[in-house]
């Protein structure tokens, strides 16, 4: 199992942070190893949505159910059909002040165990990285 949590802050409203990252079919133009998306269904408040992902001569397709509670300011992604044997993802946008508090959690473990093995040993950048570019994506678009 690979698992991480991570609370950021960034200086744009819990709203806006929640648009961002319930964009799912956006994510090819920023987001790390996100080589294509599609929205299969959109009812309303569950999305649910296919992912490419690629790393060098590696690509991969999942789907997951992505449930978008505006309300509490909740984002919960959960994992469909893909090369995974769980997928479990968790976005939480909080008030803070004049800033956005993002409380994330991601976990995850890879059928294939070469997969798994490869990850582990990236695992850290990959997430930080991932979380930088949605920060740099908020900042694109919310500084202008």
């Amino acid at each position: 199992m690979t698992k991480h949590s991570e609370k950021r802050k960034v200086p744009y409203s819990p709203l806006k942070m929640f648009d961002l990252v319930a964009d799912v079919e956006k994510y090819p133009e920023f987001l790390p190893w996100c080589v294509a998306s599609r929205v299969i269904t959109n009812d309303k408040n569950i999305l649910i949505a296919d992912l490419m992902i690629g790393f060098q001569v590696f690509k991969e397709k999942f789907r997951s159910r992505v449930k978008l509670d505006k309300k509490n300011m909740k984002i919960s992604v959960s994992y469909e059909d893909g090369p995974f044997k769980f997928l479990t993802n968790k976005w939480e946008f909080n008030e803070d002040k004049d800033h956005c508090e993002i409380n994330f959690y991601l976990d995850f473990e890879f059928k294939n165990i070469f997969f798994q093995s490869l990850m582990e040993r990236l695992f850290s950048d990959a997430v930080k990285r991932m979380v930088a570019a949605f920060e740099k994506r908020a900042a694109h678009l919310y500084n202008n």
